[in-house]
């Protein structure tokens, strides 16, 4: 059975670090903010001007100052810092960030990641995320594992434009988790039920088992 959003923020939480500094895309990776292993100690940054975000308030505790890079509504902790984009983006460009994990369109085989625009929408801007994929010691891409018609979002090319080149390590579906190595694909992990032989009908990149 497919993994729920959820159960793909717990596996991406798994890629935290004690003592990693790290940014949550928009979408999925939000999620792993309500799912940092007990014990560990990891500082969110987001690039609207917060170091040390916390999880997700109680309706009691929303406020609506406190938000991240999606405008959603977050906790501040005791440590919590605020700061000027100009700050934000030095500590991305600087490469003080351990681990991006963003939510995809699409990722090609080599790494390619696509996650900004789709075109003839109207949107807003670029975000942060080509820095982030450029500043980052490491990024890891979120997404489901086809688009709503069922067509592969795991491509041999990318066709939307790009956010950045052989930029993403790992991407973590909701069919399972897979590492960019040469020449293609590795399927580390299957969610639960899922069959190599359904992954393999619904991927279009090269897949090494």
């Amino acid at each position: 059975m497919a993994w729920t959003r959820e159960e793909m923020a717990r596996r991406a939480a798994q890629e935290l670090r004690d003592g990693f500094y790290v940014n949550l895309g928009i979408g999925i990776p939000t999620l792993v903010a309500n799912c940092v292993p007990d014990g560990m100690h990891v500082t969110l940054q987001s690039e609207n001007g917060m170091l040390g975000m916390g999880p997700f308030p109680s309706e009691a505790e929303v406020d609506p100052d406190l938000i991240n890079a999606g405008k959603q509504t977050v906790t501040a902790l005791p440590q919590t810092s605020f700061f000027d984009s100009a700050m934000s983006f030095a500590m991305i460009r600087g490469g003080h960030i351990d681990l991006a994990i963003l939510g995809a369109m699409e990722v090609s085989e080599s790494g390619d990641l696509a996650n900004w625009m789709v075109p003839g929408k109207l949107i807003k801007g670029m975000g942060g995320a080509m820095d982030l994929v450029a500043g980052a010691k490491r990024c890891v891409a979120t997404m489901d594992h086809t688009d709503k018609n069922g067509n592969p979002k795991l491509l041999k090319h990318c066709s939307l434009p790009l956010t950045g080149l052989r930029c993403v390590a790992r991407v973590i579906t909701n069919l399972g988790v897979f590492d960019v190595v040469e020449g293609g694909l590795k399927i580390a992990e299957r969610a639960p039920g899922v069959t190599e032989a359904e992954i393999r009908a619904k991927t279009d990149a090269t897949l090494i088992a």
